[in-house]
Order: C-alpha cells, then sequence, then structure tokens
C-alpha cells in the first residue's frame, strides 16, 4: 500500500533554518536582531502577499512597536498610537473570521481562543474612547506577543521556546512543517 505524502505549499521562507532565524530573531529582545528579522519578514510579505499569515504579521507588527519604543525616536503619544494601532489589529484580524460567520461579541470570542479580556477593553478603548496609558499599550503587547508565541510560533515546529512540546514525533512534524507554514489555520 502507498502511503499519500501530504500536499506542499510553496512558502516566502527559505526552509525551517530561515523560519526558526526570524522567530528566535523576533523573539530574543535585541533590537538589532529584531530590526533584522522585521527585514526579513517585509521581504516574505513582499513575496507571499495576501497569503502571509496573520500571526507573522501582526507579530511583525508588535515587534516594530517595541524596536520603535526602544529607539527613543518616538513621543509617548506616538508609542500610544503605533502600539494601539497594531492592538486592534490584532484583535480584529483573529476574530474577523468567526465574525463573518456570525455577529458574535468580541468579548465572547477572546474567550474562546484564549486571549485576556482586558486586551479587547484595551482595544476597544483605542478604538473608541479615551487614548490609554503607554505602559498599558506596553503590557498589552507583551501580553499578545506571548499569546502569538505560545499559539503560533511555537506550534508550528516544536520550537525550542515552546515548553513541553518534544512529546511530537519529529517525523510528522516534519511533514506537517510546509503544509502549518503556509496557512492561517492558527486561528
Amino acid at each position: 500500500r502507498r502511503r499519500l505524502k501530504p500536499l506542499r505549499t510553496v512558502v516566502a521562507w527559505r526552509g525551517r533554518a530561515e523560519w526558526d532565524q526570524v522567530m528566535v530573531g523576533l523573539y530574543c529582545g535585541d533590537s538589532r536582531l529584531q530590526q533584522d528579522a522585521l527585514d526579513r519578514v517585509s521581504a516574505w510579505k513582499s513575496r507571499y502577499g495576501q497569503k502571509m499569515p496573520l500571526a507573522v504579521d501582526c507579530t511583525a507588527e508588535l515587534i516594530r512597536c517595541k524596536v520603535l519604543d526602544s529607539s527613543g525616536r518616538l513621543k509617548s503619544h506616538e508609542l500610544i498610537l503605533s502600539y494601539g494601532l497594531a492592538l486592534v489589529r490584532f484583535v480584529n484580524l483573529i476574530t474577523e473570521r468567526k465574525q463573518k460567520m456570525a455577529s458574535i461579541p468580541l468579548r465572547q470570542l477572546a474567550r474562546e481562543v484564549d486571549i485576556p479580556i482586558w486586551v479587547v477593553d484595551l482595544r476597544h478603548e483605542l478604538t473608541h474612547g479615551k487614548l490609554p496609558r503607554l505602559a498599558l499599550c506596553r503590557k498589552g503587547c507583551d501580553v499578545v506577543l506571548d499569546w502569538l508565541r505560545k499559539t503560533y510560533w511555537s506550534r508550528q515546529l516544536g520550537n525550542n521556546l515552546c515548553e513541553g512540546s518534544e512529546d511530537e514525533d519529529e517525523d510528522e512534524e516534519e511533514e506537517a512543517t510546509n503544509t502549518e507554514l503556509g496557512n492561517d489555520a492558527w486561528e
């Protein structure tokens, strides 16, 4: 009996090594290495366009805010707007598909995907209310980046950034890599 191989998906990155390098660069905390990773994501986006996984796009936008913040080039209100846009986009993009099927409150959708309710409330304030303090935007960014790391990045390849994922069979991971890395099924 012949075993069917999984369908391969064309992706913007060269392979697992490049993917790992970008993921580690984004999450390393060194703004120079983060900028290199952001440049690589920009190249992926130019090749992949609208097919870029939403998690990659959201992560890049949030890391870009942190790099700008650490540079000291922006004033406090500019940083609030930058973080705010990235956080609003994150909440809107991850809930968009489910919202198309039925009108479901964002707080309920956030609970379903394990996003803290206060992040949705922060998004609401950024969109409809008075702008929050910079410290709250920074905290929201950190929480969302951690959520993205656990929910998307680490799960893609069983990466060392994820605790306790070594149980999976490496062969299954390798076969799944080409299909999972290219889609946005993480939602």
